[in-house]
């Protein structure tokens, strides 16, 4: 009968064969080799809100160019041609008859019978037909803005609605940024809780190994060695877990720093206590302008003042100049490609346009442009309260954090020393199985403690560096 221990061992095996099976048909594309700054970098050029938020930067820059392109002088060209299958009839008074019996009357001429011809009263109406089958026309038209008041606040706010993406820009890259760090980090204390279970389990194999002796010389019980295997298997179950976890992390790191699933990455930086601790709480002073949402929401700020001013300029007149030069020619067989005359018309307009009434548009949107500021103005004050409460929090909880893992690495030796010496009586015969288990188990949990605590001060430490606007 296949011993516990070993049927444990046999399916830890097959489950590893399957996970690298399963990697090995994935054959990853690229190899990676990342520190915490690599992984950032790389994080800044391919995740999606970050690519997004550089889009909507070069987006900013076409609308800009669209702003310009108002003040530049706008030249259009126009040819035309067209074909009437029925020319339009006009309908007016026959004035033609009316004139001939003016000049006959006023020359005294008479009928056929000797009388002088007298005038009708009603000449009635005449339909004609004026044009030709076929025109044709061609011209250039010239028109330059001279003023418009929301054309010129539009060129002035050009830099600020950069600015504006620009720094959305940085407050999407600094959220990605901390994601980054706490996940690099969770996969590096991971891998040092690998490294614990690993002595732990090579603790037990020892200790099981003395106990199998002392079964055999009659001075322990098969129970003993059966709780043994028991730990054995409960630590090997755990480190398929964390192995596990380990695995999705990576998956999710991928994800985050826009990496394909299918390349391979390897995380280089370590994580020590002294790095944790290093330079940080020395200087609890911190400014709002030191975060870029606060940056953010002031540019927000200054393009809500544009946004009125523009509205207020839309009550001054506009000035533009208009220039237009074209030739036209009229056919009855469509000829113009052939020799005739094309007859030139032009001409130079300097337009005014004044705004006298508009149904109150540009006062409700003068309105509706001072609300808006008020939200951001709410915003910025609402703002200023989070990050205090942030940084209050984040120092407090990183002060905590330190305190937690000193705690916890001074409870971790305590175990292992109690540990050793429970072990050391156990194999000299004057402890009991009961107390080294307790030992035992006693050492795993303050292990996992500290791996908690040092996970949990790292975050921490993110947090606080968020805070105060210097992660």
């Amino acid at each position: 009968m296949i011993k516990r221990k070993q049927l444990q061992t046999f399916w830890l095996c097959m489950v590893l064969l399957v996970v690298s099976g399963v990697a090995m048909a994935q054959a990853p594309a690229t190899s990676h080799s990342f520190t915490l700054q690599q992984a950032v970098d790389f994080a800044k050029k391919n995740n999606v809100q970050v690519k997004n938020a550089l889009l909507s930067l070069q987006i900013q820059e076409q609308q800009n160019r669209g702003i310009t392109a108002a003040a530049y002088p706008q030249l259009n060209g126009n040819v035309a041609n067209t074909y009437f299958p029925d020319i339009a009839v006009q309908s007016f008074p026959n004035f033609i008859s009316q004139a001939t019996y003016g000049v006959l009357t006023h020359e005294g001429v008479k009928n056929g019978s000797g009388a002088p011809i007298q005038s009708p009263t009603d000449f009635g109406i005449v339909a004609a037909q004026f044009g030709t089958k076929y025109t044709a026309s061609a011209g250039v038209t010239l028109s330059q803005i001279l003023f418009d008041g929301q054309v010129f606040i539009g060129l002035k706010a050009r830099q600020t609605s950069m600015d504006f993406q620009q720094q959305n820009i940085e407050v999407t890259t600094q959220t990605i940024k901390a994601n980054v760090y706490k996940v690099y980090y969770q996969l590096v204390v991971a891998k040092t809780q690998i490294t614990l279970i690993d002595a732990n389990i090579a603790r037990l194999d020892k200790l099981q190994h003395d106990t199998k002796e002392l079964y055999k010389n009659g001075f322990a019980e098969k129970l003993d060695v059966d709780k043994i295997s028991v730990q054995t298997a409960n630590l090997q179950t755990q480190k398929l877990s964390v192995l596990n976890n380990i695995e999705i992390g990576y998956l999710g790191l991928k994800t985050l720093i826009g990496m394909p699933i299918s390349d391979a990455l390897v995380l280089t930086d370590t994580l020590g206590e002294a790095q944790i601790k290093d330079g940080i709480l020395q200087d609890a002073a911190y400014n709002y302008t030191d975060r870029h949402e606060y940056q953010y929401l002031q540019l927000n700020r200054k393009l809500n003042e544009f946004n009125i001013r523009r509205y207020k300029m839309a009550y001054l007149p506009g000035l533009s100049l208009a220039g237009n030069y074209s030739k036209q020619a009229q056919r009855n067989t469509y000829s113009f490609f052939q020799k005739g005359d094309w007859y030139a018309s032009s001409y130079i307009g300097l337009n005014l346009n004044v705004p006298l009434f508009d149904g109150f548009s540009k006062d409700a949107k003068i309105k509706q442009a001072r609300l808006e500021m008020q939200q951001t103005d709410n915003n910025i004050d609402n703002l200023k309260h989070t990050i205090d409460n942030e940084v209050q929090q984040a120092t407090f909880n990183f002060k905590t954090a330190i305190a937690t893992m000193d705690f916890q690495k001074q409870n971790m030796k305590l175990a292992e020393t109690v540990y050793d010496q429970t072990r050391k009586k156990y194999e000299a015969g004057t402890g009991s199985n009961t107390e080294i288990t307790a030992a035992q188990t006693d050492l795993i949990t303050a292990q996992t403690n500290y791996i908690n605590a040092l996970y949990n001060a790292i975050v921490a430490k993110v947090d606080y560096s968020k805070a105060v606007g210097k992660l």
